[in-house]
């Protein structure tokens, strides 16, 4: 299946040389453009499930699946002296760099990559099931939960309520809300849906207005996600992390997302007080997965003596 049209949306085309410094209003309206159009993708991609049908056909598998692991808990249990826990992706592929490594174009072994982050000790799992952007599925997120014994985050684009029952009836222990794809009142309701399920909610933000929208309008949320990455320029940095970890009380476990790939970049999480961290394309990207883990913590490697 060809991809590449996703791409497109993210990848700019050729600009003159000096068109960055002299049109960041553009380019900042492009980027929301941007995520507009993901949302809308995802709106009409969900049209074909919202049968009633459907959503008594996951509300039956619900009902007869084991109840969720407490992603929450065990992210709070599994944190280090030297690092926070560690949330490790599972992602085949994204928008802007296509697939990862090279050899998924002909196999794509998450159930293996999910039992490496485990062996290894990742604290939980995060499983990208978008489609069309990602190339992410929410069979991976069923086969993994049925075979590896970590909680998983469903790592999609929550926009409508089957989403939810997906994600429940498929496994998942937790799920994303991304506060800059959502309404106020859809924030809350669907925070009220996924705990009504029995799901942990990672509450996702990139600045202090929608980490303020948070703390005011849910202040029972315990998981705050700050994500490192400007969805104005698609770049990353951890100085987000720092910056709004400050503003943050101390009865919320903070996660840190995108950008985290060495350890000095832990080391700086540790010294702001960060209890967990989500790593994907570092960890996907590695030559040996568990010699990664290792060097993000700073722990040595096991002896052979």
């Amino acid at each position: 299946m060809d991809f590449s049209w996703q791409a497109r949306l993210l990848i700019p085309v050729p600009r003159p040389r000096n068109w960055l410094a002299s049109s960041h209003s553009r380019i900042k309206d492009d980027c929301i453009v941007i995520l507009s159009r993901i949302l809308e993708h995802k709106k009409a991609e969900l049209r074909h499930k919202q049968s009633r049908g459907y959503l008594s056909e996951l509300k039956k598998r619900i009902q007869d699946a084991p109840g969720p692991l407490g992603f929450a808990v065990t992210l709070e249990a599994t944190r280090m002296a030297g690092s926070p826990s560690l949330i490790a992706e599972v992602k085949k592929a994204s928008p802007s760099l296509g697939l990862l490594r090279p050899e998924f174009a002909d196999r794509f072994d998450y159930l293996e990559i999910a039992k490496a982050y485990h062996t290894h000790g990742a604290s939980a799992l995060s499983v990208l099931t978008d489609k069309d952007f990602f190339q992410g599925s929410l069979d991976y997120l069923r086969e993994i939960k049925q075979s590896v014994p970590l909680p998983a985050l469903n790592k999609e684009f929550m926009v409508e309520e089957i989403q939810f029952y997906e994600a429940r009836a498929y496994g998942a222990d937790a799920v994303l809300l991304i506060v800059a794809a959502l309404e106020r009142q859809q924030l809350i309701d669907f925070y009220a849906l996924a705990r009504g399920l029995g799901l942990d909610v990672l509450i996702e933000t990139h600045h202090e207005r929608e980490l303020d929208t948070v703390l005011e309008r849910l202040p029972q949320a315990r998981l705050i996600g700050i994500n490192n990455r400007d969805l104005k320029t698609f770049t990353t940095n951890l100085a987000v992390t720092l910056r709004l970890a400050k503003r943050i009380p101390s009865d919320k476990l903070i996660v840190s997302e995108s950008g985290i790939q060495q350890r000095a970049d832990v080391v700086r999480l540790v010294e702001a007080g960060i209890h967990a961290m989500l790593v994907g394309e570092s960890l996907i990207r590695a030559d040996d997965i568990g010699e990664k883990i290792r060097e993000l913590r700073g722990t040595p490697a096991p002896s052979h003596a």
